[in-house]
Protein backbone atom coordinates (compact mmCIF):
# COMPACT_ATOMS: atom_id res chain seq x y z
CA UNK A 1 0.00 0.00 0.00
CA UNK A 2 2.75 2.36 1.10
CA UNK A 3 4.31 2.26 -2.53
CA UNK A 4 1.13 2.55 -4.55
CA UNK A 5 1.22 5.88 -6.92
CA UNK A 6 0.67 8.96 -4.68
CA UNK A 7 -1.94 11.91 -6.14
CA UNK A 8 -2.75 15.14 -5.51
CA UNK A 9 -5.86 16.16 -5.46
CA UNK A 10 -6.83 20.40 -5.96
CA UNK A 11 -9.39 21.35 -3.56
CA UNK A 12 -10.56 24.09 -6.37
CA UNK A 13 -10.37 27.70 -6.14
CA UNK A 14 -13.59 29.84 -7.87
CA UNK A 15 -12.88 32.38 -10.00
CA UNK A 16 -14.84 35.79 -10.05
CA UNK A 17 -15.25 38.53 -12.47
CA UNK A 18 -14.95 41.78 -10.75
CA UNK A 19 -18.57 41.77 -10.24
CA UNK A 20 -18.94 38.94 -8.42
CA UNK A 21 -20.17 36.97 -10.74
CA UNK A 22 -18.23 33.51 -11.70
CA UNK A 23 -15.82 33.60 -13.84
CA UNK A 24 -16.05 30.70 -16.92
CA UNK A 25 -13.00 31.74 -18.73
CA UNK A 26 -10.89 31.97 -15.68
CA UNK A 27 -12.28 28.66 -14.28
CA UNK A 28 -11.37 26.54 -17.61
CA UNK A 29 -7.70 28.60 -16.99
CA UNK A 30 -7.53 26.91 -13.97
CA UNK A 31 -8.80 23.56 -14.20
CA UNK A 32 -5.99 23.29 -17.24
CA UNK A 33 -3.50 24.39 -14.53
CA UNK A 34 -4.33 21.87 -12.14
CA UNK A 35 -3.50 19.59 -14.98
CA UNK A 36 -0.69 20.46 -16.39
CA UNK A 37 0.45 20.57 -12.93
CA UNK A 38 0.13 16.61 -12.74
CA UNK A 39 -2.95 16.88 -10.43
CA UNK A 40 -4.19 12.98 -10.22
CA UNK A 41 -8.12 14.45 -9.72
CA UNK A 42 -9.77 17.43 -8.80
CA UNK A 43 -12.09 18.49 -5.76
CA UNK A 44 -14.59 21.25 -7.38
CA UNK A 45 -17.88 23.14 -5.65
CA UNK A 46 -15.32 22.74 -1.97
CA UNK A 47 -14.84 25.61 0.71
CA UNK A 48 -12.21 27.09 -1.38
CA UNK A 49 -14.64 26.96 -4.35
CA UNK A 50 -16.81 29.47 -1.92
CA UNK A 51 -19.64 26.37 -2.06
CA UNK A 52 -21.41 28.06 0.69
CA UNK A 53 -21.36 31.24 -1.29
CA UNK A 54 -22.51 29.75 -4.29
CA UNK A 55 -26.75 29.37 -5.38
CA UNK A 56 -27.54 25.64 -6.41
CA UNK A 57 -27.70 26.60 -10.05
CA UNK A 58 -23.91 27.83 -9.51
CA UNK A 59 -22.57 24.87 -7.57
CA UNK A 60 -24.16 22.01 -10.79
CA UNK A 61 -23.10 25.03 -13.66
CA UNK A 62 -19.43 25.21 -12.08
CA UNK A 63 -19.35 21.13 -11.56
CA UNK A 64 -20.07 21.19 -15.15
CA UNK A 65 -17.88 22.91 -16.86
CA UNK A 66 -15.11 21.30 -14.62
CA UNK A 67 -15.92 18.08 -15.74
CA UNK A 68 -16.38 19.10 -19.39
CA UNK A 69 -12.55 21.26 -19.16
CA UNK A 70 -10.97 17.33 -17.79
CA UNK A 71 -13.00 15.52 -20.48
CA UNK A 72 -12.26 12.34 -18.37
CA UNK A 73 -8.40 12.71 -18.33
CA UNK A 74 -8.93 12.16 -14.53
CA UNK A 75 -12.10 12.01 -11.89
CA UNK A 76 -13.74 14.88 -10.18
CA UNK A 77 -15.36 14.72 -7.67
CA UNK A 78 -17.82 17.38 -5.66
CA UNK A 79 -19.80 18.04 -2.78
CA UNK A 80 -23.19 17.21 -2.61
CA UNK A 81 -24.32 18.09 1.02
CA UNK A 82 -25.98 21.32 1.98
CA UNK A 83 -27.92 22.87 4.37
CA UNK A 84 -31.60 21.37 4.97
CA UNK A 85 -33.00 17.80 5.83
CA UNK A 86 -31.63 14.31 4.89
CA UNK A 87 -33.91 13.64 2.06
CA UNK A 88 -33.10 16.93 0.26
CA UNK A 89 -29.28 16.32 0.62
CA UNK A 90 -29.70 13.24 -1.01
CA UNK A 91 -31.91 14.17 -3.61
CA UNK A 92 -28.34 17.27 -4.16
CA UNK A 93 -26.26 14.00 -3.80
CA UNK A 94 -27.81 12.36 -7.05
CA UNK A 95 -28.10 15.65 -9.03
CA UNK A 96 -24.32 16.31 -8.81
CA UNK A 97 -23.33 12.77 -9.98
CA UNK A 98 -25.69 13.45 -12.47
CA UNK A 99 -23.34 16.05 -13.27
CA UNK A 100 -20.55 13.55 -14.05
CA UNK A 101 -18.58 13.49 -10.83
CA UNK A 102 -16.93 10.33 -10.07
CA UNK A 103 -18.19 10.12 -6.31
CA UNK A 104 -19.60 13.03 -4.34
CA UNK A 105 -18.56 14.29 -0.89
CA UNK A 106 -20.41 14.52 2.33
CA UNK A 107 -19.49 17.83 4.54
CA UNK A 108 -19.66 15.89 8.10
CA UNK A 109 -20.34 18.95 9.97
CA UNK A 110 -23.87 18.90 7.89
CA UNK A 111 -25.09 15.51 8.28
CA UNK A 112 -25.30 16.04 12.46
CA UNK A 113 -25.27 19.27 14.55
CA UNK A 114 -22.25 19.42 17.05
CA UNK A 115 -24.18 18.57 19.81
CA UNK A 116 -25.53 15.32 18.43
CA UNK A 117 -23.67 12.20 19.01
CA UNK A 118 -21.84 9.37 17.09
CA UNK A 119 -24.81 7.71 16.64
CA UNK A 120 -26.97 9.90 15.24
CA UNK A 121 -24.62 11.04 12.91
CA UNK A 122 -23.81 7.36 11.45
CA UNK A 123 -27.46 6.51 11.56
CA UNK A 124 -28.22 9.11 8.73
CA UNK A 125 -24.84 8.21 7.61
CA UNK A 126 -26.23 4.71 6.34
CA UNK A 127 -29.96 6.14 5.40
CA UNK A 128 -27.98 8.41 2.81
CA UNK A 129 -26.15 5.39 1.69
CA UNK A 130 -29.92 3.83 0.90
CA UNK A 131 -31.60 7.44 -0.36
CA UNK A 132 -28.15 8.05 -3.29
CA UNK A 133 -29.16 4.99 -5.20
CA UNK A 134 -25.61 3.33 -5.30
CA UNK A 135 -23.60 6.54 -5.84
CA UNK A 136 -19.97 6.36 -4.59
CA UNK A 137 -19.60 8.82 -1.64
CA UNK A 138 -16.62 10.35 -0.12
CA UNK A 139 -15.94 12.19 3.37
CA UNK A 140 -14.69 15.91 4.01
CA UNK A 141 -14.00 17.08 7.62
CA UNK A 142 -14.61 20.82 6.75
CA UNK A 143 -14.18 23.28 9.05
CA UNK A 144 -17.31 24.92 8.37
CA UNK A 145 -20.55 25.12 9.47
CA UNK A 146 -18.60 23.19 12.19
CA UNK A 147 -15.53 20.42 11.93
CA UNK A 148 -16.78 16.94 12.58
CA UNK A 149 -14.06 14.41 12.43
CA UNK A 150 -14.09 10.81 12.27
CA UNK A 151 -12.91 8.47 13.91
CA UNK A 152 -11.20 5.15 12.71
CA UNK A 153 -14.10 2.79 13.62
CA UNK A 154 -16.41 5.15 12.07
CA UNK A 155 -14.61 5.27 8.50
CA UNK A 156 -13.57 1.92 8.45
CA UNK A 157 -17.77 1.08 8.86
CA UNK A 158 -18.71 3.48 6.38
CA UNK A 159 -15.84 2.42 3.77
CA UNK A 160 -16.47 -1.57 4.59
CA UNK A 161 -19.77 -1.03 2.89
CA UNK A 162 -17.85 -0.38 -0.78
CA UNK A 163 -19.87 2.88 -1.37
CA UNK A 164 -17.36 5.10 0.11
CA UNK A 165 -14.54 5.39 -2.27
CA UNK A 166 -12.65 8.96 -0.66
CA UNK A 167 -11.93 11.11 2.47
CA UNK A 168 -10.13 14.52 2.61
CA UNK A 169 -9.18 14.63 6.21
CA UNK A 170 -8.74 16.95 8.26
CA UNK A 171 -7.76 15.61 11.75
CA UNK A 172 -4.06 17.05 11.76
CA UNK A 173 -3.11 13.90 14.15
CA UNK A 174 -1.11 11.61 12.23
CA UNK A 175 -1.92 9.34 14.41
CA UNK A 176 -5.35 9.23 13.64
CA UNK A 177 -4.34 8.97 10.21
CA UNK A 178 -2.41 5.97 10.56
CA UNK A 179 -5.60 4.58 12.12
CA UNK A 180 -7.94 5.73 9.50
CA UNK A 181 -5.60 3.98 7.45
CA UNK A 182 -5.30 0.75 9.19
CA UNK A 183 -9.45 0.24 9.64
CA UNK A 184 -9.82 0.51 5.23
CA UNK A 185 -7.14 -2.13 4.81
CA UNK A 186 -8.07 -4.08 1.54
CA UNK A 187 -11.12 -1.63 0.38
CA UNK A 188 -10.96 0.16 -2.83
CA UNK A 189 -10.35 3.68 -0.60
CA UNK A 190 -8.38 6.66 -0.99
CA UNK A 191 -7.56 8.89 2.06
CA UNK A 192 -5.96 12.43 1.27
CA UNK A 193 -4.30 14.33 3.76
CA UNK A 194 -5.22 17.70 3.98
CA UNK A 195 -2.11 19.02 6.49
CA UNK A 196 0.95 20.07 5.24
CA UNK A 197 2.94 19.69 8.58
CA UNK A 198 2.70 15.97 8.09
CA UNK A 199 2.32 15.45 4.44
CA UNK A 200 5.17 12.87 4.03
CA UNK A 201 4.30 11.09 7.07
CA UNK A 202 1.25 10.75 5.75
CA UNK A 203 2.32 9.37 2.31
CA UNK A 204 4.33 7.01 4.29
CA UNK A 205 1.59 5.96 6.15
CA UNK A 206 -0.50 4.98 2.71
CA UNK A 207 -2.23 8.12 2.76
CA UNK A 208 -3.53 8.21 -1.59
CA UNK A 209 -2.06 11.35 -1.98
CA UNK A 210 -2.57 15.42 -0.60
CA UNK A 211 -5.35 17.59 -0.35
CA UNK A 212 -4.34 21.01 0.27
CA UNK A 213 -4.79 24.44 -0.06
CA UNK A 214 -1.40 24.54 -0.72
CA UNK A 215 -1.55 23.31 -3.94
CA UNK A 216 -3.54 26.33 -4.85
CA UNK A 217 -0.38 27.77 -4.73
CA UNK A 218 1.99 25.99 -6.09
CA UNK A 219 0.63 22.57 -7.75
CA UNK A 220 3.31 21.82 -9.16
CA UNK A 221 5.13 21.28 -5.66
CA UNK A 222 2.52 19.48 -4.53
CA UNK A 223 2.41 16.36 -7.35
CA UNK A 224 6.26 16.47 -7.10
CA UNK A 225 6.31 15.98 -2.92
CA UNK A 226 3.35 12.93 -3.86
CA UNK A 227 6.26 11.21 -6.88
CA UNK A 228 9.15 11.71 -4.41
CA UNK A 229 8.20 11.16 -0.72
CA UNK A 230 10.15 7.91 -0.35
CA UNK A 231 12.79 8.41 -2.44
CA UNK A 232 16.28 7.86 -0.79
CA UNK A 233 18.13 9.86 -3.65
CA UNK A 234 15.72 13.01 -3.05
CA UNK A 235 15.24 12.71 1.18
CA UNK A 236 16.87 16.14 1.67
CA UNK A 237 14.92 17.70 -1.02
CA UNK A 238 11.95 16.08 0.09
CA UNK A 239 12.31 17.42 3.51
CA UNK A 240 13.33 21.46 2.12
CA UNK A 241 9.78 21.39 0.61
CA UNK A 242 8.28 20.13 3.65
CA UNK A 243 9.87 22.56 5.78
CA UNK A 244 8.98 25.06 2.81
CA UNK A 245 5.40 24.54 3.66
CA UNK A 246 5.40 24.48 7.32
CA UNK A 247 7.37 27.48 7.24
CA UNK A 248 4.84 29.60 5.18
CA UNK A 249 1.82 27.94 6.78
CA UNK A 250 0.51 30.65 8.15
CA UNK A 251 1.21 33.38 4.86
CA UNK A 252 -1.14 30.78 3.07
CA UNK A 253 -4.05 30.47 5.28
CA UNK A 254 -4.09 34.43 5.97
CA UNK A 255 -7.28 35.88 4.26
CA UNK A 256 -7.70 32.92 2.36
CA UNK A 257 -8.90 32.31 -0.69
CA UNK A 258 -7.67 35.90 -1.51
CA UNK A 259 -3.69 35.32 -1.10
CA UNK A 260 -4.26 32.09 -3.30
CA UNK A 261 -5.93 33.82 -5.99
CA UNK A 262 -3.11 36.54 -5.25
CA UNK A 263 -0.55 34.32 -5.27
CA UNK A 264 -1.38 32.63 -9.14
CA UNK A 265 -1.40 36.52 -10.39
CA UNK A 266 1.67 37.09 -9.00
CA UNK A 267 2.56 33.72 -11.79
CA UNK A 268 0.99 34.74 -14.62
CA UNK A 269 -2.58 32.80 -14.45
CA UNK A 270 -5.46 35.59 -15.42
CA UNK A 271 -7.52 35.45 -12.66
CA UNK A 272 -9.21 38.02 -10.28
CA UNK A 273 -8.82 38.16 -6.27
CA UNK A 274 -12.71 38.60 -5.70
CA UNK A 275 -13.69 36.41 -3.12
CA UNK A 276 -17.56 36.44 -2.00
CA UNK A 277 -16.67 35.20 1.45
CA UNK A 278 -16.02 37.70 3.87
CA UNK A 279 -12.33 36.29 4.91
CA UNK A 280 -10.83 39.81 6.38
CA UNK A 281 -8.40 42.79 4.69
CA UNK A 282 -6.17 42.19 1.79
CA UNK A 283 -3.67 44.79 3.71
CA UNK A 284 -0.31 45.55 2.06
CA UNK A 285 1.67 43.36 4.47
CA UNK A 286 0.01 40.42 3.43
CA UNK A 287 0.49 41.27 -0.01
CA UNK A 288 4.41 41.87 0.47
CA UNK A 289 4.17 38.74 1.90
CA UNK A 290 2.82 36.91 -0.79
CA UNK A 291 5.10 38.26 -3.21
CA UNK A 292 7.76 37.14 -0.84
CA UNK A 293 6.49 33.47 -1.34
CA UNK A 294 6.21 33.79 -4.47
CA UNK A 295 10.07 34.84 -4.75
CA UNK A 296 10.77 31.75 -2.49
CA UNK A 297 8.81 29.45 -4.44
CA UNK A 298 10.85 30.74 -7.25
CA UNK A 299 13.84 29.93 -5.87
CA UNK A 300 12.84 26.37 -4.84
CA UNK A 301 11.31 25.27 -8.04
CA UNK A 302 14.44 26.04 -9.98
CA UNK A 303 16.71 23.97 -7.43
CA UNK A 304 14.27 21.04 -7.90
CA UNK A 305 14.81 21.74 -11.47
CA UNK A 306 10.43 22.62 -11.83
CA UNK A 307 11.14 25.05 -14.27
Amino acid sequence: MEKSPKGFIPVMLMPFQNDGQIDYPALTRLTELYLEAGAAGLFANCLSSEMFELSEAERLQSIRHVVNVVGGAVPVVATGTFAGGLHEQAEFVKKVHEAGTEAVIVITGLLAAEHESDAVFNERVFRLLDWTDGIPLGFYECPEPYKRVLSAEQLGQFVGTGRVTYHKDTCLDINQVRAKLAAVQGHSFGLYDAYMGHAVESLRAGAAGLSCIQGNFFPELIVWLCKNYDNPQLASEVDEVQQFFIKNMDVMHNVYPIVAKYSLKQRGVDISTFTRRQVGTFSGAIRRAVEALSGDYTNLSRSLELV
